[in-house]
């Protein structure tokens, strides 16, 4: 939304407004804005989400494994969790073809990995909802 799209919706002027914005992004409550791509557009139709399990849980294996999700594109999202996983990938890929590749060539290869899980999303009924304060 454009800025004075944004101050005419909450009754005050462009300039007012653009200063609120950029102190919520000063304070830290904004952090970035981001265009929302249509995942299938791009051929990036097949969500999965992978649990992981890794073979130690040392600060140095986490620090491994964590740094070398980040060179993976199709990582969307890399969670530390608490329960039967050591971590929660969230994964946009084409097709289950795809995927197959991905988890051939490099997710079993990720730094200490002991065993994944995949779940193959059916229906995304919530995706990267907004944080409505």
């Amino acid at each position: 939304m454009a800025n004075a799209e944004i101050a005419m919706r909450v009754n005050t002027s462009a300039a007012t407004c653009h200063r609120r914005m950029q102190r919520l992004f000063e304070e830290g409550y904004v952090s970035a804005v981001r265009a929302q791509i249509a995942p299938h557009k791009v051929d990036r139709g097949s969500l999965v989400i992978v649990g992981v399990v890794l073979d130690r849980s040392t600060p140095e294996s986490f620090a491994a494994f964590e740094k070398a999700t980040r060179s993976i594109p199709m990582i969307l999202d890399c969670h530390l969790v608490a329960g039967d996983f050591d971590y929660f990938l969230k994964i946009r890929v084409r097709d289950m073809a795809d995927f197959n590749r991905l988890h051939s060539e490099k997710l079993i290869a990720l730094p200490g990995v002991r065993q994944t899980r995949t779940f193959f999303v059916m229906k995304e009924v919530i995706d990267n909802a907004p944080l409505n304060i």
